[in-house]
């Protein structure tokens, strides 16, 4: 899942090499963490929300094959 989310994202932003992801496991919980530059933080969310509502609801999808909940987090890297 990381890996899809991964590639959306770097698909969209202007700055992909600026893209990371990470994850978190534990028993019954995967907590993806996808972080972008700043001005790039409006891409990955979408107008209303619409981007990064539907990369959860592919996780969601994911996640209940494997009885786990998944959850997706946008965060921004300030500039220095």
């Amino acid at each position: 899942m990381k890996d899809l989310i991964e590639y959306l994202v770097k698909a969209l932003v202007d700055k992909p090499e600026e893209v990371a992801i990470s994850e978190t496991q534990t028993e019954s919980v995967i907590v993806i963490e996808i972080r972008v530059a700043a001005e790039d933080a409006g891409k990955v969310i979408g107008r209303e929300g619409r981007i990064i509502n539907a990369m959860r609801t592919l996780a969601k999808a994911a996640g209940a094959k494997e009885k786990k909940r998944i959850t997706v987090e946008v965060i921004t890297k300030e500039e220095i």
